[in-house]
C-alpha cells in the first residue's frame, strides 16, 4: 500500500515534469459540488483527509492542508503532521498562505475546472507580491500519479415523477426562459448538478448520497435545452420524458460547445461555474453575465407537492429513527456494540421501510470523544466501542423519492453527568429559540443565528459551525442559498433573505474535545406567522418543525428550561407520539410513549 508520504513525493515529481513548483488541490469536482464522486476525491487520495470540505497546497519544501472549525480534530487524526501543516480557515485563506509561503518567481499550478474565477483571482493576487505566477494546467497532475483512480460512475438517469416534483420540466424551463428575457440574455449555463436535476425532473446515481448525474446543461431564451451527459446513461424512458425540446449530447462535447456563442450574452453563475467555463465562453466571443443560477432560488422555495412529500418522508424516517433510538437505549448499555454496528443497524431500520434510495450523507456515528468532531466519519480504523458513561451522537438522513431527511440525536449510554445534562439543555434551549423564532419577511439567516447561541454564551460556551443549512427535495442534503450562520463561523455570514417555503436545519451543538459532543437537529419549514397586534401590512415569518423523533429526556435538566420552553418540548413530544406512534407496535410503541411523556 502506497503511503501518503509516497503520494506526496510522487506528486512533487510530477509537478517537476510539468514545470510547476506547486499545485493547489481543492475538494470539489467540475461542478463545484460539496459531495463528489470517487473519481474526484483527489484531496482524500493525496492526504488521507475524509472530511467534506478542505484544500491542500503542495510546494517544493512544504505542504499545507486547509480546513475549518468543523474539522480541527479530524484533520489531525487523519493527516500526517510530518508531511502537512494544518491551517485553519477562514483565519488564513489559501491565497493568503500562498502569498506568505510560495517561493519567489515560482510557478504554482491549478486546475481551471476545479476553481471559480474569484478563487483564481485571489490566488493570483496573493502570488503577485512574491513575483510568483499562477498557471492553469491542461491536465491535473494528481490524476497523473493516481494510478488506481476510479472511473466516473456509469449509473443511469431516472425520471423524477412530476407529481413529486410539483411542476413539469417544461414549466421549469419556461421559468428559466422568462428569467433570461428579463435580463436580455441569450442562454444560461447550468453547472450545479442539483440545478440540472431539478430543472429537468431527472435524478441520477453518480455521487454517493446525492441523486444527481454528471452533466451540464445550457438553456436558451426559448427554453430549449442542450443536455451534456454520457450517452450510456440515457434510456428510452428518459429520452421520452425529456422530449424534443431537450437535445442530448455527449458530456465530452460540452467544453467545445462553449465556443459557439460569439456575440451572445451568456449567464454563468460565478459561484458555481468554474473558471474554465467562463474562460471558454469569452475565448469564443461570448459576453459572460456573472449572475446567480436561476434555479437556485426557485429550487429552495418548495412547492406544495415537495412539502407534502417531505412530510411523508420525514414521518417514515422518524419511525425508523425511533426504532433505532430504542435499540441504542436497550442494547448499547449491554456492551458489544460499536460505531459501525450502530450505523449499520440504523441503515437496516431505514431499509426496512422498503423505499429508501440511499443515505443522504455518510452517517456520523460517534461515541465519546468522537462526538466532539462535528463531521466525524467512522472507518474500520477509527471504529470505537460504545461504552457506558459515554454520549452517543448519531447524525444521519435518508434519501427517499418524496424527500430528503437529516436529523441528529444524542443518547446517553447509562447515566449522564450533571455537566452533560447542563450542556445538552443549553443546546436544547438554543434549538427551541430557533424553532419558535418570529421575524420579518426578508430577515437573513445570519440575523437569527445568535438565538441558538445565547444559552451557551451565557455559560462561556459556543460551537464552531453554522446553526442551519438548506435542504433539497430528493436532492442535496446541503442546499443553498439559505443558511443560518454568523460571519465568524465556517461559510461566513448567511446573507440570503429567508422566504416562505424554504427548508432549513436547526442544529446547534456543543463539543468538549476529547470527551463528548452534543447536537440536536430537526428540519424546519419557513411559514407565514400571524402576530396579533402587529403592524398592519408587515409580513412576518416563523418556522414549522418537520422532523419528529424523541429528544433524550434523560439528558434534560428541567430546572434550566423556562415555562414556555418546557411547553414547547412537551407539545413537540406529544406530536412525535401522534405522528410516529401509529407506525410502531409492541415494545417500540411503549418505549416511545414513555420517552415522550410530559416533563415537569
Amino acid at each position: 500500500m502506497v503511503s501518503s508520504s509516497e503520494r506526496l513525493a510522487a506528486l512533487r515529481a510530477q509537478l517537476a515534469t510539468q514545470r510547476l513548483d506547486g499545485f493547489v488541490v481543492p475538494l470539489t469536482d467540475e461542478h463545484m459540488s460539496e459531495y463528489v464522486g470517487g473519481y474526484a476525491q483527489r484531496l482524500a487520495w493525496l492526504t488521507g483527509f475524509q472530511g467534506s470540505a478542505g484544500t491542500a497546497v503542495v510546494l517544493p519544501d512544504e505542504a499545507a492542508i486547509f480546513t475549518d472549525g468543523r474539522y480541527t480534530i479530524q484533520v489531525r487524526e487523519q493527516v500526517s503532521g510530518d508531511d502537512w501543516a494544518y491551517v485553519d480557515v477562514p483565519a488564513t485563506s489559501v491565497a493568503g498562505w500562498l502569498a506568505a509561503h510560495a517561493p519567489a518567481d515560482s510557478r504554482i499550478g491549478y486546475d481551471p475546472w476545479l476553481h471559480t474565477r474569484a478563487q483564481v483571482e485571489a490566488m493570483r493576487n496573493g502570488l503577485a507580491d512574491r513575483g510568483a505566477s499562477l498557471i492553469a494546467t491542461s491536465a491535473n497532475p494528481v490524476d497523473a500519479v493516481w494510478h488506481d483512480r476510479p472511473a466516473p460512475s456509469d449509473a443511469k438517469l431516472v425520471v423524477h415523477a412530476d407529481e413529486l416534483a410539483g411542476a413539469n420540466s417544461a414549466a421549469k424551463r419556461a421559468m428559466i426562459a422568462d428569467w433570461l428575457a428579463e435580463r436580455d440574455a441569450d442562454a444560461v449555463v447550468l453547472t450545479a448538478l442539483d440545478s440540472i436535476a431539478w430543472a429537468l425532473n431527472i435524478r441520477g446515481g453518480d455521487v454517493d448520497h446525492t441523486p444527481v448525474a454528471l452533466s451540464y446543461a445550457i438553456v436558451g431564451a426559448d427554453g430549449a435545452t442542450d443536455l451534456f451527459v454520457a450517452p450510456g446513461k440515457i434510456d428510452d424512458a428518459v429520452r421520452q420524458h425529456l422530449g424534443n425540446a431537450v437535445r442530448v449530447h455527449d458530456r465530452a462535447a460540452f467544453a467545445g460547445r462553449l465556443g459557439d456563442y460569439a456575440g451572445k450574452r451568456v449567464a454563468a453563475d460565478p459561484e458555481r461555474a468554474v473558471a474554465a467555463i467562463a474562460d471558454a465562453l469569452e475565448a469564443g466571443g461570448a459576453r459572460v453575465l456573472p449572475l446567480r443560477d436561476p434555479v437556485v432560488l426557485a429550487k429552495a422555495i418548495k412547492n406544495p407537492a415537495e412539502v407534502a412529500g417531505h412530510r411523508a418522508a420525514s414521518a417514515r424516517d422518524g419511525a425508523a429513527l425511533t426504532r433505532f433510538l430504542r435499540w441504542v437505549s436497550t442494547e448499547c448499555v449491554k456492551g458489544g456494540q460499536t460505531e459501525l454496528s450502530a450505523a449499520a443497524t440504523l441503515l437496516a431500520f431505514r431499509e426496512a421501510t422498503g423505499v429508501l434510495r440511499d443515505s443522504s450523507f455518510p452517517t456520523i456515528s460517534a461515541t465519546g470523544p468522537h462526538g466532539a468532531i462535528p463531521h466525524y466519519h467512522v472507518t474500520e480504523e477509527s471504529n470505537a466501542p460504545i461504552l457506558p458513561g459515554q454520549l452517543f451522537l448519531i447524525d444521519s438522513g435518508g434519501q427517499y423519492a418524496d424527500g430528503t431527511t437529516d436529523v441528529t440525536r444524542v443518547i446517553p449510554i447509562g447515566a449522564p453527568t450533571a455537566e452533560m445534562r447542563d450542556r445538552f439543555t443549553r443546546v436544547l434551549k438554543g434549538h427551541i429559540a430557533i424553532a419558535t423564532a418570529i421575524f420579518p419577511d426578508g430577515t437573513m439567516g445570519g440575523q437569527i443565528d445568535a438565538f441558538a447561541r445565547r444559552p451557551l454564551w451565557e455559560a462561556g460556551l459556543d460551537f464552531a459551525h453554522g446553526t442551519g443549512h438548506g435542504i433539497g427535495a430528493y436532492l442535496a442534503v446541503h442546499e443553498g442559498p439559505q443558511r443560518i450562520a454568523a460571519p465568524n463561523y465556517p461559510g461566513g455570514a448567511a446573507l440570503e433573505p429567508l422566504r416562505g417555503g424554504m427548508m432549513l436545519s436547526n442544529e446547534p451543538g456543543y463539543y468538549k474535545a476529547g470527551e463528548y459532543g452534543i447536537r440536536i437537529e430537526n428540519l424546519l419549514l419557513t411559514v407565514p406567522a400571524d402576530v396579533a397586534g402587529g403592524d398592519p401590512g408587515r409580513a412576518m415569518l416563523g418556522f414549522e418543525t418537520l422532523t419528529f423523533a424523541p429528544i433524550a429526556r434523560d439528558m434534560i435538566d428541567p430546572a434550566l428550561l423556562t415555562p414556555s420552553e418546557l411547553s414547547w418540548l412537551n407539545a413537540y413530544h406529544a406530536k412525535v407520539t401522534q405522528i410516529i406512534g401509529p407506525q410502531l407496535d409492541g415494545e417500540d410503541e411503549a418505549w416511545l410513549v414513555a420517552e415522550c411523556s410530559p416533563i415537569g
